[in-house]
């Protein structure tokens, strides 16, 4: 059990029956009473995000959260099939584990699930993977580094902006964090 005052952005706790991620905390205290911490929570099975005020002196259960290395093998389809690099084990993941990391998601790509026990909570993509474009608008000669930018489909589906002067089938160095096109590969 850990006191809500311990409580900082990304501690994971058991509560309502749910696993919990806090997004954000801040500690009140009033002119007269008791103190509050006032906090955000982020359900790590549903994603639904939730507002809630503690007294200082309210415990919570904490809980330990591992990552395992699993590699992507492909989409069955709405799931997502992995298998664990140590026990060559497959698993079925639903989208919604997946969330923004799906379209960035690539066969054979290595990733960090999440696990609670036996129970999958999360995909974690490396922060930077290569992808080619499959559709975008071609280059025109005399587009230059420091030019616009235009849209591109890459492999996963995501849609990237990119430098004028890079062509389909080109790959590409993209941030899975933000989205962004960092280089060609």
């Amino acid at each position: 059990m850990i006191s809500v005052t311990d409580l900082r952005n990304g501690t994971k706790v058991q509560m309502d029956g749910g696993l919990w991620e806090c997004l954000d905390y801040s500690h009140l205290k009033m002119g007269r009473g008791g103190a509050k911490v006032v906090t955000k929570f982020r359900n790590m099975e549903s994603g639904s995000i939730v507002d809630r005020t503690f007294n200082s002196t309210e415990k919570l259960q904490d809980i330990f959260v591992e990552t395992k290395p699993m590699q992507y093998l492909y989409k069955d389809g709405e799931d997502f099939m992995f298998m664990d690099m140590e026990t060559f084990d497959q698993l079925s993941l639903p989208p919604v584990l997946a969330g923004d990391a799906a379209k960035f998601l690539k066969e054979n790509m290595e990733v960090e699930v999440s696990m609670f026990g036996e129970k999958a909570l999360k995909i974690v993509l490396p922060n930077q993977v290569i992808l080619k474009i499959v559709e975008t608008a071609p280059g025109v000669r005399g587009d230059t580094v420091s030019g616009g930018t235009k849209p591109a489909r890459l492999e996963g589906g995501a849609l990237v902006q990119v430098p004028l002067f890079v062509d389909q089938d080109t790959e590409v160095k993209v941030d899975t964090r933000t989205g962004e096109y960092l280089s060609r590969a």
